[in-house]
């Protein structure tokens, strides 16, 4: 499990380019590099990271559920995942 600092900081960056998300993509659009640069470096989409949405492990992240592979195989042996279920043959 990720420290809840960890999981702030990416939810405060998923805030912040949301909220520039309009403005970055007109000056990128006009070429204003310069204003760009006056923008928060945490309204740029690549500085987010995939994490899971229930314990913020970054790896072993399945985007299609927004979950950590982890917690997806605890989900789906739970039932908890509809039209999920383990292979056997």
């Amino acid at each position: 499990m990720a420290k809840e600092s960890v999981k702030a900081r990416q939810r405060k960056r998923e805030e912040m380019v949301a909220k520039y998300a309009v403005k970055r993509a007109a000056l990128k659009e006009a070429g204003d590099y310069a204003g760009l640069d006056k923008l928060p470096k945490n309204s740029s989409a690549v500085r987010l990271r995939n994490r899971c949405q229930l314990t913020g492990r970054p790896r072993g992240y399945l985007r299609y559920f927004g979950v950590c592979r982890l917690v997806f195989r605890d989900m789906a042996l739970d039932g908890k995942i509809p039209g999920v279920r383990k292979a056997s043959w």
